[in-house]
């Protein structure tokens, strides 16, 4: 695990992505990570941190969900029920 200064906004999934991008593989079972004392890790090789580095100080992440509405749609079609109806189920 490599410390990196943490960007101010993070989408793992991004990160992973840019990262992978210039050839840095990520073991995203353990990071990315922020411990309790708010310090950001990176679990890579120790010989990728040079290629990392430049990739996690420029990365700003996008903070909008994914729209998943289509997928939302497909369920509720399979269990035959509204949107509306789901709301009231879930409370």
């Amino acid at each position: 695990m490599i410390q990196f200064t943490k960007p101010n906004n993070i989408n793992g999934a991004e990160l992973v992505a840019e990262l992978a991008a210039v050839g840095v593989t990520i073991n995203t079972q353990t990071s990315p990570l922020i411990d309790g004392a708010g310090n950001f890790w990176l679990d890579i090789s120790n010989s990728d941190e040079a290629k990392a580095a430049p990739i996690v100080a420029a990365h700003n992440g996008t903070v909008i969900a994914p729209d998943n509405s289509a997928a939302k749609a497909a369920l509720l079609a399979k269990l035959g029920i509204t949107a509306d109806e789901a709301k009231l189920l879930l409370g």
